[in-house]
């Protein structure tokens, strides 16, 4: 007799050695027990849902001198569990103590709108895709920067939210978000992380790579934090948030137990951890944004303790759902508020790090980025490189921070771009509307132009890659970490050396 599990597993990883299991079962199941290479874990119920319980299991997996499979199994009340495809049995890849870790990165997993959905032809080619050449050569780390589920559609699914929508501005900036009102949003987020992240080939992923995960605007609705102050501090957006916030919590985080967190009390949920010789910093652009900041000072001041007590040696990655080098949208936001090619591109104006707003936080970042790489420079170490990830553009690209201030060479810290693996980009006239209003000319950050902040091109395409993509992050035997775009449906194979 088997048990089906209703999300998961979900396989996270949370240091060198800490993994995790987690998933949803019904109220039905009373214990729940992970078998990890015949090693049996007892799992931790963390919180109810309206429908499920979910469950948490951690195991520490020492490397060894080469690189392992570990299998594993999940027993519910006694029985074999099997996830909705009918699988019991999940494997993930443990490299080896001096192996190069392989990473894939990805962000934009769903859709702005039904229109858009019913017009791509096979939404998953790129999580199949995955699945390939996860079994060619397993992938050490799934990294995921932000939207990993589209919850705009919650304004038309929740009828007291669709009622709300109907008021004036005045009426809903003073409505309660009543009891009604919670149970319905409550169940729409479940049923929203059931349903979109049941496909085959994207749920067997999630299982069988170690994932890390950093929200953006759409895992709690579109432009979250840059809206108005009066509309952002309401009663009914800020219910909608705390319970988008609880589910992103549960499933993309593993809930406030992961113990890469840099805040406890979760009061944002940037994390950090070395992983080889690899340290991965997530920063939350989503929990304490506001139209005039990205970051809180409590968080700065942990990420700040963490760039300077932890990161000494090691390469560096950076995740930011919202890239930090892209195109200038400055005149565009000192014309008009939105256009009808923002719309196909990013969510609102003010949500770029060159927003007018956040051009000065944007800054403090690339210099406290550039003074942790010059610490690590001068160790000498082949293992200095800072490579921040982003993703949230619908487009892959690449960009370069100079910094000749101080050295014969100079100090670099690349941006990578990745989106989405399941948004397609914008159209070509929608491109050429985004291109005309906007400009990619070198940017200088101080007054004698010593540090300079260019657009690339990557290899084998042109400079901005305009088809659905993932990546992947590869060092090779010249010591170059190899960044390759997988594009779907497309001839490019884009690829660049990050040295």
């Amino acid at each position: 007799m088997s048990s089906s599990l209703m999300i998961g597993p979900l396989l996270g990883v949370e240091s060198d050695t800490d993994y995790t299991v987690c998933f949803l079962t019904d109220k039905t199941v009373s214990s729940a027990t992970v078998i990890m290479d015949d090693i049996s874990v007892q799992a931790t119920q963390i919180q109810t849902t309206p429908k499920g319980y979910f469950w948490r299991v951690e195991a520490e997996i020492p490397a060894n001198s080469s690189g392992k499979f570990v299998s594993y199994t999940i027993n519910l009340n006694n029985n074999k569990a099997n996830d909705k495809h009918g699988r019991d049995r999940w494997t993930f890849y443990v490299p080896g103590l001096d192996e190069k870790p392989i990473f894939a990165y990805t962000s934009c997993n769903g859709f702005s709108s039904a229109d858009i959905l019913t017009k791509t032809e096979n939404p998953y080619a790129l999580w199949e895709d995955m699945q390939r050449k996860h079994y060619q050569q397993p992938f050490s780390i799934l990294m995921m920067g932000g939207d990993q589920l589209y919850a705009d559609e919650i304004w038309s699914a929740v009828p007291e939210l669709e009622k709300w929508l109907q008021l004036t501005k005045v009426e809903k900036t003073s409505r309660t978000f009543n009891a009604t009102m919670r149970d319905q949003v409550n169940r729409f987020y479940e049923k929203l992380y059931c349903q979109r992240w049941d496909n085959p080939s994207m749920s067997l992923m999630m299982a069988s790579i170690p994932t890390v995960m950093m929200w953006d605007d759409h895992d709690i609705f579109d432009g979250w934090g840059s809206y108005p102050e009066e509309m952002q501090q309401c009663d009914v957006y800020q219910g909608v948030y705390d319970i988008a916030k609880r589910y992103f919590e549960l499933f993309q985080i593993r809930s406030s137990k992961n113990i890469s967190l840099l805040d406890n009390q979760a009061k944002h949920y940037a994390f950090a951890f070395l992983f080889r010789d690899y340290h991965i910093l997530a920063l939350d652009n989503r929990a304490e944004r506001t139209l005039e900041q990205v970051m809180s000072f409590s968080q700065w001041q942990m990420v700040n303790d963490y760039l300077d007590n932890k990161v000494n040696n090691g390469d560096l990655l950076v995740m930011s759902a919202v890239p930090v080098v892209y195109r200038d949208f400055s005149f565009t936001e000192a014309s008009f508020d939105v256009t009808p090619w923002e719309e196909e591109l990013t969510d609102d104006l003010k949500d770029h790090w060159r927003s007018k707003e956040h051009q000065g936080e944007r800054a403090r970042l690339i210099m406290r980025l550039l003074q942790n790489a010059e610490k690590r420079y001068n160790i000498k170490s082949q293992h200095q490189k800072t490579v921040i990830l982003s993703g949230d553009v619908h487009l892959g690209c690449l960009g370069v921070i100079n910094d000749s201030r101080k050295h014969d060479r100079p100090l670099k810290i690349h941006q990578v771009v990745s989106s989405g693996i399941l948004h397609p980009s914008p159209s070509r006239i929608a491109w050429l509307g985004i291109m005309a209003v906007t400009n990619d000319r070198d940017e200088f950050l101080n007054e004698d132009e010593t540090i300079k902040i260019s657009m690339l091109k990557p290899f084998g395409s042109d400079q901005y890659i305009r088809a659905r993509n993932y990546l992947t992050l590869e060092e090779g035997t010249d010591d170059k970490l190899w960044v390759n775009w997988i594009c779907d449906q497309s001839t490019q194979k884009p690829s660049y050396p990050l040295e």
